[in-house]
């Protein structure tokens, strides 16, 4: 059997696998239970709520090629630390993130740096997102990341 902090770790793990798939929806359905923000005490239009919220912002954001489906990424989320509560229904992580990018027009290269800070919650013994909170700490080459201009 899994314990709670590795079972918490595979659901990490699983948003990069499903954003580098193209799995926009099934990105999303991790989110059936929780938000993203896209900043810390964002305003409410920087908050994407539910798997509705979730799926409408990286199909509007992320770019996907016509070839494979893909944003042709590589995610690598390092440094993850778990603390899961004395009451084992909640939990919270930290996690560095680097999204690495290589297309046609672009070689392979770091685009994004960051840290994740997120929440989990336990819901008929499954854990879920919460809420996750994206920061940036360095940017590169988005323009072919993106579907719009920083």
């Amino acid at each position: 059997m899994i314990d709670d902090a590795r079972q918490i770790e595979n659901l990490l793990y699983s948003y990069a696998d499903r954003i580098d798939g193209g799995d926009f929806e099934g990105l999303a359905d991790l989110f059936a239970h929780g938000r993203i923000w896209g900043m810390e005490d964002a305003p409410p239009e920087a908050v994407f709520e539910g798997r509705a919220g979730v799926l409408q912002l990286y199909e509007n954001t992320t770019r996907r090629y016509e070839d494979d489906g893909t944003p042709k990424t590589h995610h690598i989320t390092t440094n993850v630390a778990v603390e899961v509560a004395d009451d084992g229904a909640t939990a919270h992580s930290k996690a560095y993130y680097c999204v690495m990018q290589a297309t046609d027009a672009l070689p392979l290269q770091p685009i994004i740096t960051g840290r994740y800070r997120d929440t989990f919650h336990k819901i008929d013994g499954e854990w879920w997102f919460d809420t996750r909170i994206m920061f940036v700490n360095q940017m590169g080459d988005l323009s072919h990341h993106l579907n719009f201009e920083l």
